[in-house]
């Protein structure tokens, strides 16, 4: 066995930044859209995604995927036929998803996550079952969490839920208009200390 060359197929390909870097790009161009300078932890990842019902879920849509911390363990869980929709206002976030997932359930758009509903629709779905975000609800442009979350809870099916983790628990003002029964947790092995909600469409 030539170890070599497999050691070579496992590596990035050249030119490619490291998940890392890319990530802190990112958050030093958009820090008010990115969040954070450091990923979601493992734990805040499992913690978040625990609630879901995989064997049900369709599609999935995720705002602010970054260098795809979710996306790929969205992916692992999902079934074969399910589809993962990943919007991202970082043009640089999105090229690099499309040039490092490949996977046929997995599409990454440059647009609003204000614009999901016709998102989703342009990707042949009339709802998702699941949203994800990790935007800094409080620190979005005047108007624009809003827009986000009513869009959200249009386009969740009933029973769907809308996942948020957040460092500021401003978060629940942009939900609670929008969804009646809203679950909370911490998840501290996270930098930083991470809020999580789960807001659900009955």
């Amino acid at each position: 066995m030539n170890t070599s060359s497999t050691t070579a197929s496992r590596r990035s390909p050249k030119r490619v930044p490291s998940p890392a870097g890319m990530f802190l790009r990112g958050f030093v161009k958009h820090p008010v859209m990115v969040g954070s300078v450091i990923p979601s932890s493992g734990k805040l990842i499992r913690k978040m995604l625990a609630p879901v019902d995989w064997a049900n879920t369709k599609v999935f849509v995720e705002y602010g995927p970054g260098v795809g911390t979710f996306c790929r363990p969205i992916l692992e869980r999902m079934a074969p036929d399910a589809q993962l929709i990943a919007i991202d206002t970082n043009p640089e976030f999105i090229d690099y998803l499309n040039g490092t997932i490949l996977d046929s359930r997995f599409s990454a758009v440059h647009a609003s996550a204000a614009d999901v509903v016709q998102i989703v629709a342009d990707h042949g779905h009339a709802n998702a079952d699941y949203v994800l975000s990790g935007l800094p609800f409080s620190t979005l442009p005047p108007g624009i969490g809003d827009k986000i979350a009513t869009a959200t809870a249009e386009v969740l099916r009933p029973g769907g839920a809308f996942l948020v983790y957040q460092f500021s628990p401003k978060v629940r003002d942009f939900l609670s208009p929008n969804f009646e029964r809203i679950d909370h947790d911490m998840e501290w092995w996270n930098v930083p200390p991470a809020q999580l909600y789960w807001a659900w469409k009955d």
